[in-house]
């Protein structure tokens, strides 16, 4: 296929329905930005992205397990090192238990380093009386609720991307530079160990590593893999003119990659068959995945299979449930049950987050850990049931002690929740409520397997 060809195939998303998008004021601002960002270098690279098609085909086999994790919505102030750092930390603590606990191969992708948009119910928002547009993300506008703020601004985009290259060399400096090192399992755990039960629980954990570690190297073993950890990025696909100015055509093997993240994900608002959004993604090469919501029938997961993946290739292909703890045992098993008789390579992740979130009292946007805590377990249960293989986890979590989840070992109550409430959008767990998942992940995952 020539050069061009590939790319009118590219552009094809733009004589489509596309929803979720921002009403920029200056068309010409946008083509500005778009040939701007064009002419920036990748934030990852092809090689990359099918490495993580390889570790997800290996998921989709059975061999191996996901765990997704990082913002609700990514801001431009949180791009610096300490909280990239905490980030990091946290899913690098929960991948040990996993591996160690659950004796299994964890694959690790940040919701990190390009989630800066954020879909939306409604395009504007009315608060006394004065009606502006919706808080999209960082990528399109700012928090603050005036004019200036909330207007929908193109050049954020190239902020965005400069985001998302400067947590993206963080991470890679902390994966690859000594800090992710299996023998630090403890000093990534000082500063909680003594005031936190699932600290405490941890510090166990990673007693019995060190002597683990300690015996293989009596014995001269000290693999490559101890020292240093392989790391994703991944975000929702939303902005299309964002991820159309990231996408490059390969040199060595002429595919186009969209190279703004490794793993990128349709949301349930945004998957429509004859949308924009799953035409653009079916041209790119990377491993990609879709939401599926309560309402999702067995006949739309082949539909999408057909459309993303219609050769079948092992990796390319991720389904991320999110059904709620009340209908995940119900809705989940025809799903699974049709996409497994079809033959089709596809891993499940569950995203225990979107389908239990409530509003408490205070009108603080919640979740209850049991209530994740139970969709999880009903993930794992229909899997059991029907002989396959539950995948991996996504969920919504930040380093830091904040009060935005209900329940944990420090039996945070929505009295709790105005403490420390400082997402930007939906509410995530801590540090402390993740390890308390990350541990109970690990026990099922051995009743199943």
């Amino acid at each position: 296929m020539s050069t061009s060809s590939v790319a009118g195939a590219l552009d094809a998303w733009r004589d489509l329905p596309a929803l979720q998008q921002p009403e920029w004021d200056d068309p010409d601002e946008v083509r500005a930005v778009a040939a701007e960002l064009a002419a920036q270098p990748p934030l990852v690279f092809a090689g990359e992205c099918d490495q993580l098609k390889a570790r997800l085909a290996d998921v989709a086999r059975g061999e191996a397990f996901v765990l997704q994790g990082g913002d609700c919505a990514e801001t431009f102030d949180g791009s610096n090192a300490d909280a990239v750092k905490n980030k990091l930390k946290t899913l690098l603590q929960m991948a040990v238990v996993l591996t160690y606990a659950a004796s299994v191969p964890v694959v690790k992708i940040g919701r990190m380093a390009g989630q800066f948009a954020k879909p939306r119910s409604k395009p504007s928002e009315v608060r006394g009386g004065v009606e502006l547009p919706a808080y999209r993300g960082d990528a399109v506008n700012g928090f603050a609720f005036d004019a200036e703020s909330r207007r929908n601004d193109p050049h954020r985009l190239l902020r965005a991307y400069h985001c998302s290259a400067v947590t993206l060399n963080l991470c890679r400096a902390f994966t690859k530079g000594g800090y992710a090192d299996l023998r630090q399992v403890h000093a990534w755990n000082q500063d909680f160990v003594a005031s936190s039960p699932s600290g405490r629980r941890y510090e166990q954990l990673a007693g019995e590593i060190d002597r683990a570690l300690t015996f293989m190297k009596a014995c001269g073993v000290s693999p490559e893999e101890f020292h240093s950890v392989e790391f994703y990025s991944s975000h929702e696909a939303l902005l299309l003119e964002y991820e159309r100015a990231l996408t490059r055509i390969d040199h060595l093997s002429g595919l186009p990659y969209d190279v703004s993240g490794h793993f990128l994900w349709l949301g349930e608002r945004t998957r429509q068959l004859d949308g924009a959004h799953v035409e653009f993604l079916r041209r790119i090469r990377n491993p990609i995945g879709v939401k599926l919501g309560p309402t999702t029938t067995a006949d739309d997961a082949l539909a999408l299979i057909d459309r993303l993946n219609p050769d079948r290739e092992p990796g390319r292909l991720t389904f991320i449930t999110r059904m709620g703890a009340g209908r995940i045992r119900d809705v989940l098993p025809p799903l699974i049950e049709k996409v497994h008789q079809s033959g089709a390579p596809v891993a499940w992740i569950c995203d225990p987050m979107h389908g239990n979130t409530y509003e408490a009292p205070s009108g603080h946007k919640t979740r209850r850990l049991d209530d994740v805590l139970d969709e999880v377990a009903g993930f794992f249960e229909v899997h059991r049931a029907l002989g396959t293989h539950p995948g991996g986890i996504h969920i919504e979590f930040t380093g830091d002690d904040v009060t935005e989840c209900t329940g944990g070992g420090h039996g945070l109550a929505e009295d709790d929740l105005h403490q420390r409430y400082e997402t930007a959008c939906d509410p995530r767990l801590n540090r402390g409520q993740s390890l308390d998942l990350a541990f109970m992940v690990a026990e099922l995952y051995r009743k199943s397997s």
